[in-house]
Order: C-alpha cells, then sequence, then structure tokens
C-alpha cells in the first residue's frame, strides 16, 4: 500500500518536506528544569515552580499543536512504527545529546500496547540510541494501569500518575528517559522518581513534543 504523510495524508514520504518544516521547533529560550518555551530564559517558570521534580530537566523538539498531534496519533493509534524514525531526526535536530551513560523509555501500558503492537516511547528511545550511540536499558515496568489522562487537570494528571511505574534492576547513574509526548510532566516524573530510587543520580527526559500554554 502506498504511504501517506501522517500529517497532510499525501502520497509520499511518512512526514513530506512540506510538514516536517511546518513543525514548530522548541528552541530557546527555554525554562532550564521543565523546557518550558517562553520570551526568555528562566531557571523555573510558572508551570514547574515549586514542584518537587525526580528529573534535572526536560526538553522537547516540537509543540505539540494540531500537526504534531496528527504526527503522534498515526504513530501511536495506527500502528505506522516506522514514523518513529522521522521523530528521532527531529529531536536531534533540537535537543542536544543528553549527558548520559543509557536511554530508558516510558513503559506502556500492556494492554495498550497489545492492542497498538508496540509501545511508541520504545520505537523513538532505540532510534535516539543508534543516533547518539548510547544504550537502550529496559528497566521500567508498569505497577498499574495509567487512567486515561485526556481531559484532566495537571493536578489530576500528577495524582493519576503517582506509583505506576517502578524499575527492575538498577540503573545506570546518568540516565536519559525518553517519551513521545511531555504534557503535564507527571508520568515523566513518575518514571523518574523509579529510575532514581533505582539508583540513578541524575535523569534527563527527552520527548517528541510538548503541550505548550
Amino acid at each position: 500500500m502506498p504511504e501517506r504523510c501522517a500529517i497532510c495524508a499525501r502520497f509520499g514520504p511518512p512526514l513530506c518536506d512540506a510538514c516536517r518544516s511546518a513543525l514548530v521547533r522548541l528552541h530557546e529560550p527555554v525554562c532550564e528544569r521543565c523546557g518550558s518555551p517562553g520570551a526568555w530564559p528562566v531557571l523555573r517558570c510558572a508551570e514547574c515552580s515549586g514542584r518537587r521534580l525526580a528529573f534535572v530537566r526536560a526538553r522537547s523538539a516540537i509543540a505539540y499543536d494540531a500537526r504534531a498531534r496528527l504526527f503522534v496519533r498515526e504513530w501511536k493509534e495506527r500502528g505506522r512504527r516506522k514514523l518513529a524514525d522521522h521523530a528521532a531526526g527531529l529531536v536531534v535536530e533540537v535537543v542536544p545529546r543528553p549527558e548520559c551513560e543509557a536511554i530508558a523509555y516510558v513503559p506502556g501500558d500492556p494492554k495498550r500496547a497489545r492492542e497498538r503492537g508496540d509501545v511508541p516511547p520504545r520505537g523513538l528511545a532505540r532510534a535516539l540510541g543508534q543516533l547518539w550511540e548510547r544504550p537502550v536499558i529496559e528497566i521500567l515496568r508498569r505497577k498499574r494501569t495509567l487512567p486515561r489522562q485526556r481531559g484532566l487537570t495537571l493536578a489530576e494528571r500528577r495524582r493519576n500518575a503517582r506509583g505506576t511505574v517502578a524499575a527492575a534492576g538498577t540503573a545506570p547513574a546518568s540516565v536519559a528517559l525518553v517519551d513521545d509526548v511531555y504534557t503535564s510532566g507527571a508520568t515523566a516524573d513518575a518514571c523518574a522518581f523509579a529510575l532514581r530510587r533505582a539508583g540513578a543520580r541524575r535523569v534527563e527526559v527527552v520527548t517528541l513534543a510538548r503541550a505548550v500554554r
């Protein structure tokens, strides 16, 4: 079956040049801690100030706007695994390689992984591992199903994510944690907390897209 662009649906590559160029890159200035874009660089922004976070910083490649949502939907919900390579290309274009010994990824919910046949963050992590020449470790596991986050407030998302992830084994001292989208930071924080409990001293979060408020 001929390929279509994940965004505009025209026949051709999985992500056409025009749509790739139209994706909004999240270049500096951004919040030093959570990566939220702003008019000037800050150490803490309104979104993360006052929060205890288990990761030292989070960085994303593109804004999670309408185009990015179409891309992620095709990648996650429609099972188009080849889009992971295009996602990785966008990440390395914008995000400097983290200071890490290994790459971990946000684990998929077992039920949803069976339905989709894949865990998109794993595909992104593996593609980034090749580009950044870092090993990918299979260390994080879901302890319980994460309820649907869509439509919830930031506080509700954070409560939902608490205690949903655990690490199996010992983590390296420095880890890059990979996910597809950074929304509230709740999932990233839960995973980073699990990595810290497993021995990581430094966790940096890297995602393809980020919700911008």
